[in-house]
């Protein structure tokens, strides 16, 4: 009976041949096998973390179950962090009831500046008298306030200029005028119907309010007025236009501090010449300024290359703080500035790699992701503890080198040996690497007691364009697209400063015509102006 061996040569030489091909051939498929097996995995890790895109908690803050897990590895981590959030505790006080403890909240009063209407509930007369026949007396009053409102009122303001004539030079040549008029006054928008009250009211409506032209439309529809969405439009890009002067030396208040954050999101513009509508376009936002006295600028731009941040901050000296996009590489290639990183960024990758369950493992997550978090959050808690105790300066300095230095020392090894041992491609591998890559950057906070860790301020600046552009979508043209930078960087560059965003456009609409000199257009931003035009242009002051 023929076997298999029967097929097998007799010569050794030969026999050592298949061998060795056999042995090739297993070793190659334990290969591919093993990369079938890894790209499983991720493929498992990857339908994980979209389905908790999908449908798990947006928040980055972990969840109870997560916290107790990180405290089994992430012992005196949670020791500090829990100093710090002891130290940080509120002002709410607390009721301790029996069984349970409640907080007391009580209803606020109404805000002293607002108007007051009296309405008075009195009894009838005949109630006045009492069963005696003797006249009741008035003792006191009790008094409840509720809040109402008037809805918007339009009104038409007429500007009359008398003309006056002398009768008795009538029909006397004479060198002179024989009529007199005062002269027009000057409007932002020359010849326009519009006060400059109305213009920063549908501008604050838009850009501060996230309400589109044609919602505006429609609501002055409804009270009467017919003001089309193409008319709005046109208001908006001629008050633009006309706070050019302003915008300048915001750019230079921007530039002034010792230190700028950047962003950057995308907007379509419909109409941009050369390009598809459905093309993405970016809005670039600036956070800087001296001390106490922020700037916001943002500045459109069709493209996202680095080259837009490179002239933005040619010749400036300072620190500039991003996040990883690599359109700020260049920044550690300038002798001037400091380039920082966003340990932000950093925690959100690991925090993505945690909360994905694996797929081999059941629900258990990532022992290292959870490790790396925890000590994120320490750092964070060493940030709380020197705020809360008003820590500023070399002060601040001092304490970040004594406590956070070796806290980032040992999360470098850290990294450094993780980087061998996780797969490249996945979550975490993915995580382990771009804080490598980003380390630099992230220890310079550091030596700067103005840094923060993270460049969540500069996300906060931009975060009220990415909820308008959820409302009105897209600009139309260009020009759209760089009025719309221009009148956020108004707004809030003003709500940073305190200032309410409709009573300051006002003042600048209304300012803006008289301007002459350079002068006179910077005591128009927040940070120059007095102090008592100041209290009357902050939230609460009154219309």
């Amino acid at each position: 009976m023929e076997t298999i061996y029967s097929a097998l040569p007799n010569d050794i030489t030969a026999l050592q041949r298949l061998l060795m091909a056999a042995q090739e051939e297993n070793r190659a498929l334990t290969e591919e096998n093993q990369k079938l097996r890894t790209d499983v995995t991720l493929l498992q890790e990857e339908v994980q973390f979209l389905k908790h895109r999908l449908f798990g908690r947006k928040s980055e803050r972990l969840s109870e179950a997560e916290r107790k897990q990180l405290l089994l590895f992430n012992e005196a981590e949670a020791t500090v962090e829990a100093a710090g959030e002891k130290e940080g505790e509120g002002e709410e006080k607390e009721i301790r009831v029996s069984s349970h403890t409640r907080r007391k909240r009580g209803r606020k009063p109404l805000p002293a500046n607002l108007p007051r209407v009296d309405v008075v509930c009195d009894v009838p007369e005949d109630e006045k008298r009492c069963g005696c026949g003797a006249e009741k007396v008035r003792i006191g009053e009790e008094t409840s306030e509720r809040l109402d409102i008037v809805p918007a009122r339009l009104q038409v303001i007429r500007e009359i200029r008398p003309k006056y004539a002398c009768r008795a030079c009538e029909g006397v040549e004479d060198e002179g005028p024989t009529v007199v008029i005062a002269p027009a006054r000057p409007h932002l928008i020359p010849k326009g119907n519009a006060t400059e009250g109305l213009l920063a009211y549908v501008i604050t409506a838009k850009f501060a309010d996230a309400i589109p032209f044609y919602r505006q439309s429609k609501q002055f529809e409804r009270i009467g007025v017919d003001l089309s969405r193409t008319t709005l439009c046109q208001w908006a890009l001629q008050a633009a236009e006309r706070c050019k002067p302003v915008l300048e030396l915001l750019r230079e208040e921007v530039r002034a501090g010792p230190l700028i954050r950047a962003d950057e999101t995308t907007l379509q513009v419909l109409k941009e010449p050369g390009r598809a509508a459905q093309t993405k376009s970016y809005m670039w936002v600036f956070l800087g300024g001296p001390a106490g006295r922020p700037a916001v600028e943002y500045h459109y731009d069709p493209t996202r290359e680095g080259r837009v941040a490179r002239e933005y901050l040619r010749g400036y000296r300072g620190v500039v703080q991003t996040d990883g996009y690599q359109g700020y590489d260049f920044l550690d290639h300038q002798p001037d500035i400091t380039h920082a990183g966003c340990w932000a960024h950093v925690r959100r990758k690991f925090v993505e790699a945690a909360k994905v369950v694996k797929a081999a493992k059941g629900k258990t997550p990532s022992t290292a992701a959870h490790w790396a978090v925890g000590r994120i959050r320490t750092l964070y808690a060493i940030e709380r503890q020197a705020k809360a105790q008003g820590l500023e300066g070399e002060a601040l300095v001092e304490v970040r080198r004594e406590k956070a230095l070796p806290l980032l020392g040992a999360f470098k090894k850290w990294l450094d040996k993780k980087d061998g041992q996780v797969v490249p491609k996945s979550l975490l591998g993915k995580a382990v690497a771009y804080a490598r890559q980003q380390w630099p950057r992230l220890e310079v906070y550091v030596d700067h007691a103005f840094l923060t860790p993270d460049n969540n301020l500069a996300e906060n600046a931009i975060r009220p364009f990415v909820v308008g552009r959820k409302n009105w979508l897209f600009s139309a043209t260009p020009g759209g697209a760089w009025a719309s930078a221009a009148f956020y960087s108004l707004i809030e560059t003003a709500k940073a400063n305190g200032l309410e965003p409709y009573r300051y456009l006002k003042h600048v609409f209304e300012h803006v015509p008289y301007a002459k000199t350079k002068e006179d257009y910077r005591v128009l931003l927040p940070q120059h102006m007095p102090a008592d035009l100041f209290a009357r242009l902050a939230p609460g002051s009154g219309l």
